[in-house]
Formats: C-alpha cells, sequence, structure tokens
C-alpha cells in the first residue's frame, strides 16, 4: 500500500520511523543505481560516525544514551597514619555526585559511487539525518566533511528530507521549503543544483553526476520511497489521525487536514 501523500511522507521524520527509512532508503538508492553504472562503477555502501550530545531535540533518530547513576560511596575509614587535622573524626567527606553529559556514537550509512578500474570516489551521495543536521559535533564533522568533498573534483549529492533544524545552505525565503535535493557536479562548480520542494509537491527526480562524457543515471526519489513504504509495512503503524512530529506550521496542518479527509483519512 502506497503512501497518501503526493511527495515525502512528514509521518517518516517521526523517530521511531526514521531510522529504519534512513537505511532502507540508502540501500534501495544503491540497489537501483547497481545496474545502470554497469561496468564502469560500482555503488558501495559506506559507514560515517558521528557523535550527538543531550536530548536537546526529538528527532535524535536513536535513543539516548543512558548514563547509570553511581550508588552513594560508603563512608571509607582512614588508616591511623593518615588521620590529620583536617579529618578529625577518620572518615571521607561523602561527595556531591553529578552526572557528565556523555555523547552517543551514531554510525550512518552513505553512498560512494566507485570507478571499477581505479577505486577512485567520483560521486557521493549523503542523505541527511539527525546525526549529522542537528546543530552540534556531527553537524560540524559532517559540515567540515562537505567541505572537503566540494573542494575536491568529487560530484556531491545532498539529500535532505528532513523539515526540522536549519538547511545546509543559506538560502533566501523564496527557497525555504521543507525539503532539498542537492546536486553538485564539480565540474560546474560553484554552481550546483538545487531541487526545493514541499510536503505537497511530488519528490523529483534528478540526474547522478558523473564523469563529463558519461551518461548520467536517473534516480527516482519518489518511486523509492513508494516501495520503501509498501515494503516496511508503515501504512499498518503509522496513525494519520494523530500530528506529524516534529509539528506542522498552522497552514501546512491545514493543508494536510484538508488533504487528508479528501483520501478519507479524516
Amino acid at each position: 500500500m502506497p503512501s497518501p501523500m503526493p511527495g515525502m511522507d512528514p509521518y517518516l521524520e517521526h523517530p521511531s520511523s526514521w531510522p529504519n527509512f534512513h537505511h532502507r532508503l540508502i540501500t534501495a538508492i544503491a540497489i537501483s543505481l547497481g545496474p545502470q553504472l554497469r561496468p564502469k562503477y560500482r555503488v558501495v555502501v559506506e559507514e560515517a560516525i558521528y557523535q550527538v550530545e543531550g536530548a536537546a531535540s526529538v528527532l535524535v533518530g536513536v535513543p539516548d544514551v543512558a548514563v547509570q547513576q553511581t550508588p552513594p560511596y560508603p563512608r571509607v575509614a582512614l588508616p591511623a597514619a593518615i588521620q590529620s587535622e583536617s579529618s578529625p573524626s577518620g572518615v571521607l567527606a561523602q561527595p556531591i555526585l553529578v552526572e557528565l553529559p556523555t555523547p552517543a556514537v551514531v554510525r550512518q550509512g552513505y553512498l560512494e559511487i566507485r570507478e571499477v578500474l581505479t577505486s577512485e570516489v567520483v560521486t557521493v551521495i549523503e542523505v541527511l539525518s539527525p546525526a549529522n543536521k542537528r546543530p552540534g559535533e556531527g553537524r560540524r564533522s559532517y559540515e567540515a566533511k562537505r567541505r572537503t568533498i566540494l573542494a575536491s573534483a568529487t560530484n556531491l549529492v545532498e539529500i535532505d528530507l528532513l523539515r526540522q533544524w536549519p538547511p545546509m545552505l543559506s538560502l533566501p525565503d523564496s527557497l525555504q521549503t521543507h525539503y532539498r535535493i542537492l546536486v553538485s557536479a564539480s565540474a560546474h562548480r560553484p554552481q550546483a543544483s538545487l531541487y526545493a520542494f514541499n510536503m505537497q509537491d511530488p519528490i523529483p527526480a534528478f540526474s547522478l553526476p558523473l564523469r563529463d562524457t558519461d551518461v548520467e543515471p536517473i534516480v527516482n526519489l519518489q518511486g523509492l520511497l513508494a516501495d520503501i513504504y509498501d515494503q516496511s509495512g508503515y501504512d499498518l503503524v503509522i496513525d494519520y489521525r494523530e500530528d506529524p512530529v516534529p509539528p506542522l506550521s498552522q497552514k501546512d496542518a491545514q493543508w494536510l487536514a484538508t488533504w487528508f479527509q479528501q483520501q478519507g483519512l479524516r
């Protein structure tokens, strides 16, 4: 059963749905591109490691790291040889226990298009996730990686299907949309192609940049999302009577309510 949404389904951004969706989308893109890239290229799933701090957002994507509380220290009797005026009773003072912030380590997949003969990375495909979009150490690490790619001869495709947190690009108000796909071909930098769209719009298909002389395969994210939604049984677990997380603006919420009424879901 397909998603009832015309494009990206905002309910997939919920923390209970996103990790599975992100993993499946990375895999689906790789599977769809494989036959189109043979025999010159191959698709490889790689893994990046990000640190995320605290619980500043509802969309961490992974459970917060649990910090085990240390039980109160027992009073320890001091040997007579080290008893002093500062410890006349012969026992250690009881400290106040505090908890230190413990960063969570998140492993996140991304794709590399590699030339078969040389193993050179021609294109990197990133699907942004809370770990590398939310402000903090994870975002800083990703931004450093991103700058390295953009300064190289490697193409970059950056898919942002999360409404929450600032975009990676500083955009004018006219381009402040829910979602974005950035396609940066190294041969055309500093110019790049930006696909900006909302949940009301179908997800645009785009051409995958390779070498200048190569035929560029088409990535149809809308079709992949439809397959993932059905294969993963999201229709069995998503309750469209509830509001999506993160919440929508009043204008978008009104549109969504009208849309669901037309679809017979409310």
